[in-house]
């Protein structure tokens, strides 16, 4: 059976496996390896993934939702009309479609998955992916991270002894990972980021920009407004990466942007690289010339302006001979190989770190009978080499105190009210003094994210454990179960009608975008369309999909895509 490897992105999401001595990257239904993380909802009650939803985020803003992997691990709901889902649920119709197209083009049932995630990502957001894997019918052998999944593509396990820096910018993330490589081994020796920073946020400075110059605020739109704004700064981003002139036209509103322009509007957002990719380097100990390789992958880093940035910031030109989007997906596919045993690989060891710091909630005595609550105290250093056990010693406050709650948390905080908790463990303490009242408290952390907590009370010798795999914002096993029974329930989009949704949730954006004469020549087109579909006839229905599909393009001028 084929393992799976699968890039789960912000914007776009791909399936790919290994084929005799190559990864292969997979078509979805139109023949495009690349599937927009989208998901909708039609006026029927059928669900729509990939990119007949993407054509409607601007037509049917209510009834659309993108970008939810900036929110896996929390509670945030997406409303599809009346229906709510989480990040997690979202995730899940998006690699049930990659899975469904693995199997058709494959011939034969895809359970196993190697599936991508931020180098950056919390345990909460790393087992919300885990959870998004099973409720599309997935088990997954591994997370991998981006950047390493960009390194194994890009055969760097395959050299000598080197030292590389990969930026990974894509939609809604940003993560900068250094490896080194030497004796078969490839290890991560710093990793940095922020889940928050990617290309949305380049479109989204567009955006501002448009409202500031008009004298408008966000508020003032209606939805669908809003939403052709997006699409139209989307446009607009491509086009001056490309040398031209971007345009926006918003109820009789021009704008216009060169690409100086927006590299300038640009900067504040360029300066928010800088910072992860400095920390790393201060964590590898490394300075800018002793990288001596950088790549770069996710889509974002086609802008010329991250181009610019790195090639000055550390003095190289980085690779970008894959192409940056499709990386992460060829170097999973490497990884479901590996731990398939595939002869046509040679074996290495890959060694990785723990993105965040693990500790415990202390109390801190700050003078004599004054202390400080809420403490962080780390055990787990951050870009600590994983599998790691570390153990400290700790005491209580009070004599004959009779329990202590050790609070676990992830984070970089001195505060622990701004890191994220994990889970607790309460320890019963015998009568005695403080003085005597040592406990060692031993943190054990493995490549799966699981974390193993072990309080011994040196007193008494006694041994509470805590196994954390849970965590805020994911869901039980029942949890899971029950989910995966009120999904299987809902109505998804037949991948084989695909292409002529396609075409009409396209025209229809057309027809929301224009006015007067065109508008109306659009409406005669769709209802053109649908007359010939009810048809039946499989050629009229071919003939009159390639029309107005060139009919369609001749409206929107060049594809930039």
């Amino acid at each position: 059976m084929v393992t799976l490897g699968i890039d789960l992105g912000t914007s776009n999401s791909l399936v790919a496996y290994w084929k005799e001595d190559e990864a292969v990257l997979i078509p979805n239904v139109f023949g495009e390896v690349l599937t927009p993380s989208v998901v909708g909802v039609d006026d029927n009650g059928e669900f729509l993934i990939g990119k007949i939803a993407k054509e409607r985020l601007t037509s049917h803003p209510d009834k659309t939702a993108a970008v939810f992997k900036r929110f896996m691990g929390t509670e945030k709901n997406y409303y599809l009309g009346t229906q709510a889902f989480s990040a997690t649920d979202l995730s899940s119709f998006v690699l049930k479609a990659l899975k469904e197209d693995a199997e058709k083009f494959l011939g034969e049932t895809c359970t196993d998955a190697v599936i991508s995630v931020p180098a950056y990502f919390n345990n909460s957001q790393r087992k919300a992916t885990i959870d998004a894997a099973f409720l599309a019918g997935l088990k997954v052998e591994r997370l991998i991270s981006e950047p390493t999944a960009a390194a194994i593509a890009y055969g760097i396990h395959e050299q000598n002894d080197t030292t590389l820096m990969v930026i990974d910018i894509g939609g809604g993330t940003f993560d900068v990972s250094i490896l080194e490589m030497f004796d078969g081994v490839m290890q991560v020796i710093a990793i940095g980021g922020n889940n928050y920073l990617g290309g949305e946020d380049f479109t989204s400075v567009i955006i501002e920009d448009f409202l500031s110059k008009n004298d408008l605020k966000k508020d003032d739109l209606s939805a669908e407004d809003f939403a052709s704004l997006y699409k139209q700064a989307e446009d607009a981003k491509k086009t001056v990466c490309h040398g031209k002139i971007g345009e926006i036209t918003l109820n009789e509103i021009k704008y216009t942007i060169t690409e100086n322009q927006f590299e300038i509007i640009s900067q504040p957002l360029i300066l928010k690289l800088r910072e992860p990719i400095i920390q790393a380097l201060k964590d590898a100990d490394l300075k800018p010339i002793d990288i001596e390789q950088v790549v770069l992958i996710g889509g974002a880093t086609k802008m010329p302006v991250i181009k610019s940035f790195t090639s000055k910031f550390l003095g190289k030109i980085p690779f970008m001979h894959i192409n940056p989007d499709e990386t992460v997906g060829l170097g999973a596919a490497v990884q479901a190989a590996l731990k398939e045993r595939h002869e046509s690989l040679e074996e290495f060891v890959l060694t990785d770190v723990c993105a965040h710091t693990l500790g415990t909630e202390i109390v801190k005595e700050i003078g004599p009978n004054r202390y400080q609550e809420g403490v962080f105290s780390p055990i787990i250093e951050r870009n600590t080499t994983i599998p790691v056990s570390r153990v400290e010693n700790y005491y209580t406050i009070l004599d004959n105190q009779s329990h202590i709650e050790f609070g676990i948390y992830q984070g970089e905080s001195r505060n622990v009210k701004d890191n994220l908790k994990l889970g607790e463990l309460l320890v019963s303490l015998p009568p005695e003094t403080k003085a005597n009242s040592k406990m060692e408290v031993r943190f054990t952390y493995d490549k799966n994210g699981i974390l193993e907590v072990l309080v011994k009370t040196v007193a008494t010798g006694e041994v509470k454990q805590l196994i954390i795999q849970n965590n805020p914002g994911s869901m039980s096993k029942k949890e899971l179960e029950e989910q995966l029974e009120k999904l299987n329930h809902l109505k998804i989009h037949p991948r084989d009608r695909s292409e002529n949704r396609l075409l009409l949730a396209r025209a229809d954006r057309i027809y929301q975008m224009s006015l007067g004469e065109r508008r109306r020549f659009v409406e005669f087109l769709i209802a053109e369309f649908e007359q010939v579909v009810e048809t039946q006839d499989e050629k009229k229905i071919e003939a009159q999909c390639e029309k107005l599909r060139q009919q369609l393009d001749e409206f929107e001028g060049v594809n930039w895509d």
